[in-house]
């Protein structure tokens, strides 16, 4: 199942990094670079699995390390209601 991004959340990206605004709190959410690419695979439709095999295919990294990576950033976009499932 692929997450689905709060309709409440306004994305920027400059310069390879990103800044989430929710519009409902008025909390603003940064992100880094490889988190500004799981963002976008998740406004892309992409599946957690899929993310961190696209993100593998991508960085030189552990593909256990990308994993971790991956479900905490997701966690903590549930928890600030920034993503959810559908």
């Amino acid at each position: 199942m692929s997450l689905t991004m709060s309709p409440d959340v306004v994305f920027r990206e400059l310069d390879g990094e990103a800044v989430l605004l929710d519009l409902g709190t008025g909390t603003y959410f940064g992100l880094n670079p490889v988190g500004t690419r799981i963002w976008q695979l998740i406004g892309a439709g992409r599946e957690q699995i899929e993310i961190v095999n696209d993100l593998a295919a991508e960085y030189d990294a552990a593909p256990s390390t990308i994993a971790a990576d991956v479900t905490r950033l997701i966690g903590e976009l549930k928890a600030r209601r920034l993503i959810k499932d559908p």
